[in-house]
């Protein structure tokens, strides 16, 4: 490694003593970082904070620093000096911005270390690194000094990532959580690490016809049950699914099929763990001193302090680390309602307030549209999705018009009315019909993403499957069905493991998924639903192209309650990508069933959730279909189809 530059550093005016002489003065920070860093705006922190593996004056070490500015005293400890907290101290900085560091000879790569933080008021901490590349497997709770050096071999897809990942393009997101979508089938109880799993997984998410996947977190977390939501380590690569190389092979792989990877991505809490970031050096140092603002109630957490610049530059950092670092092409922002809101999961009493009396969080807004705006103006071709279950307007309208900037958002609105109508009995659902059809009233005011997250299928609330109705023939079909009326609504589409071939039991963190399943042919069925509706998804520009605008969408018929019918018509870039839908929610057949088109070309049903290959009861309409001069829905010209029971109808012109 050659040699690192030597930054002019102001010396401390007391003598060195002997046990010091064991820490280089030295550091990686210039004035401009250093101001950048004070003002909030600093979004690279990683290139400088931590430990780095670097040369001086011909002397291979690690060059170590970390932010502690209510600390008296910091020190490196670790097994090199058998955790000895006087050995080996780190320098303050003398520009007041609370920085130690030093560099000490001899550390080498895969040296496990912590930091001793002795705070104002002669209390003592011993913290992991907030910066720290890789962490010991828990219940350790140590850093190891590492790199996130790594040989590429997707120059190919960053080339043509803006083109693939771009919203007018279709996004099928495969939702995974690396513990649980497969164990070692030789040891149930072991998780695989990144590289095992890429041989099967990454085919898989190809042969399905899946554009994206979405990794449940993957930094380092101390509690397995959190799913990793509970962040101690926010940039290392989580050792229970092995080393970050390990984790860029799989993106590498992941690429190199042409699949984008977003990151799940959690800036709105962090645990209290005593080695985390909580109380870092001895004050609340990135979480509010108000725990009306600075504790969580639901998940006994903690929350950033968006106010501090310092924590600001901590956390974009973080996000552009993953982006740069381990080329991710998208974050998907975790609970960004809680971020924005004071008053989220709280009663009045007990929240805090903005300095007009209101409950937005004007910190979390400016971080999130700071967020955006480093995010997209640092590389090309990525995406930001956030998950918002508020009604805050503009999350995905740009931040020069008052927006938060993000590219899509969660719509958990459609997610609810969609599961609450599928689960009422087929019969009864004439009397909620337009809970179906309402999510079109407000389907554009956002860039929306259609989510089935892991969050459905959990607590209670049963697998996919059994949420529908009806013996198991009408599960099937209901499932079938729902997922056709999911890959035909307007929007970019996420589907948890598991969902895609009708799980039968709750998600299981500690367990894989139930593969054996798919010897059975309504599982097979379902998965061979889904591979179809992802293909038919890519292939017609009509399901796509105007996924966020109404341009791409126009009712036929929205009010056939007493059927249960739904029909309507998807739009491309050109007429003849005209798509007509049928929907029917009902278990009985409707034949001889006009519907209105467009045009007075011949059409052709080009996909049937029915179909015997789903393994529905396969009533097809086979065959040219020709219109009609008759009107119909508004249109001039019309077709007569027989709809399947419980199913999903897509024709095309000829």
């Amino acid at each position: 490694m050659p040699a690192a530059k030597k930054v002019p550093v102001k010396k401390s005016s007391q003598p060195k003593t002997d046990q010091q002489k064991s820490v280089w003065i030295h550091s990686l920070f210039t004035d401009y970082d250093i101001d950048l860093f004070l003002v909030g705006k600093h979004f690279r922190l990683y290139e400088k904070m931590g430990s780095h593996l670097i040369t001086v004056d011909g002397t291979a070490g690690t060059y170590f620093s970390v932010w502690a500015p209510n600390a008296i005293r910091v020190s490196v400890v670790g097994n090199f000096n058998d955790w000895n907290n006087a050995s080996h101290p780190l320098s303050v900085r003398w520009d007041k911005s609370g920085i130690w560091e030093g560099f000490i000879p001899g550390i080498a790569k895969g040296e496990v270390y912590k930091y001793f933080v002795k705070g104002f008021d002669e209390s003592e901490h011993l913290k992991g690194d907030p910066y720290a590349r890789r962490w010991e497997h828990p219940p350790q709770t140590a850093c190891i000094v590492w790199d996130t050096d790594y040989t590429w071999k997707d120059k190919a897809w960053l080339k043509k990532r803006a083109k693939i990942n771009a919203l007018d393009q279709p996004i099928s997101v495969y939702e995974i959580h690396l513990g649980s979508w497969e164990r070692d089938p030789d040891n149930p109880e072991r998780v695989l690490t990144c590289r095992e799993v890429a041989g099967r997984l990454v085919p898989y998410v190809k042969e399905m016809g899946f554009t994206h996947v979405e990794l449940m977190p993957v930094m380092e977390f101390p509690y397995f049950p959190s799913w990793g939501y509970q962040i101690t380590g926010y940039f290392g690569a989580s050792s229970r699914y092995g080393s970050p190389q390990d984790l860029m092979y799989l993106i590498d792989e992941l690429h190199k099929a042409d699949i984008a990877v977003i990151l799940d991505w959690v800036p709105s809490h962090f645990p209290g763990d005593r080695h985390g970031l909580y109380e870092f050096d001895g004050t609340h140092l990135y979480e509010h001193a108000d725990m009306r603002k600075g504790f969580h109630p639901d998940w006994k957490s903690y929350i950033f302090n968006y106010d501090r610049n310092e924590v600001r530059s901590f956390l974009i950092s973080n996000a552009l680390f993953w982006i740069d670092q381990y080329h991710a092409d998208g974050l998907r922002v975790d609970a960004v309602a809680s971020m924005l809101y004071f008053n989220f999961s709280r009663e009045d009493g007990d929240a805090a307030t903005n300095e007009y009396g209101g409950s937005e969080n004007f910190g979390a807004i400016q971080f999130l549209q700071d967020l955006n705006v480093a995010v997209y103006g640092n590389f090309e071709g990525i995406q930001t999705i956030a998950e918002e279950s508020s009604t805050y307007p503009g999350v995905t309208h740009p931040v020069h018009a008052g927006g938060l900037g993000f590219g899509m958002k969660w719509m958990m609105g459609w997610m609810n009315d969609t599961l609450k109508y599928f689960k009422v009995e087929t019969l009864g659902r004439k009397h909620h019909h337009h809970q179906l059809s309402f999510s079109m009233t407000y389907a554009f005011t956002e860039n929306f993403m259609l989510p089935f997250s892991h969050d459905e299928v959990v607590h209670g609330k049963s697998p996919m499957l059994y949420k529908m109705p009806g013996d198991d023939w009408q599960k099937f079909a209901n499932l079938r069905a729902l997922y056709g009326y999911m890959f035909t609504h307007p929007g970019a589409k996420l589907l948890f493991m598991g969902n895609e071939f009708g799980e039968t039991n709750e998600w299981n963190f500690t367990q894989s998924l139930d593969w054996h399943l798919l010897q059975y042919a309504p599982h097979k069925g379902m998965q061979e639903t889904v591979k179809a509706l992802n293909f038919l998804y890519r292939k017609e520009p009509a399901l796509y192209h105007f996924n966020f605008s109404y341009e791409g969408f126009q009712w036929l018929d929205a009010d056939n309650a007493n059927e249960s019918v739904f029909t309507f018509m998807r739009k491309g870039p050109k007429a003849k990508d005209t798509l007509v839908i049928a929907i029917n929610l009902t278990p009985v057949v409707r034949e001889n069933y006009r519907i209105g088109v467009p045009f007075k070309t011949k059409w052709t049903e080009i996909f049937n959730t029915d179909d015997i290959v789903y393994y529905g009861g396969g009533i097809n309409n086979r065959g040219d279909i020709i219109p009609d001069l008759e009107n119909c829905n508004g249109q001039e010209y019309s077709i007569i189809v027989d709809l399947p029971p419980l199913a999903v109808i897509i024709f095309k012109s000829k």
